[in-house]
């Protein structure tokens, strides 16, 4: 077993040395669909774009947040699944799940490699492209991320608050005792 991920990792190694000179810049999105848009805007692209099977909102929202919005939709040929999220209606972070049956990790890899160079970081379970402002990932079993770093870290921040809140309400209600 180990002498297995000594190999795996002996070929990620070799696979990121294999890189051009003179890469894009880590993406903003995919296709018509691009980090900052609004959430109307979002929805008008999933419609017209064939990868995706879009049938608008749906009758029930769950979401706990009022200014928290999720586009959870089908997809189609190299697209299983695609997630949306939104922030204040701006879109910040989207998942493609994508087809093993049509494509493969390596061939992913192989693309976003050649188009955007080295990868900031590479482990067993992902590959992470970043810029100042977005994050690009290939995540294993086959999904692909989008993140707009600057809201992602904000809304994590403010969650930490919100924690280190709930922790000092905890202990004043336990000194009542």
């Amino acid at each position: 077993m180990k002498a297995r991920v000594r190999g795996i990792l002996f070929a990620w190694a070799l696979l990121a040395q294999a890189v051009p000179a003179g890469a894009a810049p880590v993406p903003d999105g995919f296709r018509a669909i691009a980090l900052g848009m609004s959430l109307d805007a979002v929805k008008a692209a999933l419609q017209k774009d064939t990868y995706f099977d879009y049938r608008g909102d749906p009758d029930v929202s769950m979401l706990q947040k009022p200014e928290d919005n999720l586009i959870d939709c089908a997809g189609y040929s190299y697209i299983t699944r695609a997630f949306f999220q939104f922030h204040d209606k701006v879109l910040y972070t989207f998942i493609l799940e994508l087809n093993p049956a049509e494509i493969s990790f390596y061939s992913v890899y192989t693309q976003l490699t050649e188009k955007y160079g080295a990868p900031e970081s590479l482990s067993p379970s992902a590959v992470v492209w970043q810029s100042d402002r977005y994050r690009l990932s290939l995540e294993r079993p086959l999904s692909v991320k989008y993140i707009d770093r600057k809201v992602f870290d904000q809304l994590k921040e403010a969650g930490k608050m919100r924690e280190s809140d709930r922790e000092v309400s905890r202990e004043e209600f336990l000194r009542q005792f």
